[in-house]
């Protein structure tokens, strides 16, 4: 089964998958792949634009390989703002999009806290393409901010 776990920046959901992801699962999430690229100390966030670049390369690669195998196993794909066209591919492999969502004051203490100032642009545009939507996400914060 594919898992696409959506939501603006900071809302939660690496936390999400690794309360349901197993061992044995696949996840692709950009930021723990340009984790894994860089070197010793480098940011979990707010990667360098090369690194981000080649990050998202090898995310490219590994979506097209994991969803070769979902009859074999779960993939956990983080995709913030999926394209139409991505969406579209993610409802030809019958995947479950989850929203994470703890409501927008929430999003923009965390990105206070934890984020470049960039990524409340990010917040916004997911917010206003959602404007006037039935909120589907999860309205619960995972911790106190």
């Amino acid at each position: 089964m594919l898992y696409v776990v959506t939501g603006p920046p900071a809302a939660g959901k690496s936390t999400w998958i690794q309360s349901h992801a197993t061992a044995n699962d696949i996840v692709i999430d950009l930021d723990r792949i340009t984790v894994a690229l860089t070197g010793p100390g480098a940011p979990h966030w707010n990667h360098a634009p090369l690194q981000q670049r080649v990050a998202q390369r090898a995310r490219y690669a590994a979506i097209d390989e994991a969803t070769q195998h979902l009859d074999k196993l779960d993939v956990y794909l983080i995709h913030t703002m999926p394209s139409p066209k991505a969406m579209a591919k993610y409802k030809r492999l019958k995947a479950r999009i989850i929203v994470v969502d703890p409501g927008r004051d929430i999003v923009t203490q965390r990105i206070a806290a934890m984020r470049s100032p960039e990524m409340e642009r990010v917040a916004s545009r997911w917010y206003n393409a959602r404007r006037g939507q039935p909120r589907a996400g999860m309205p619960q914060a995972s911790r106190q901010w």
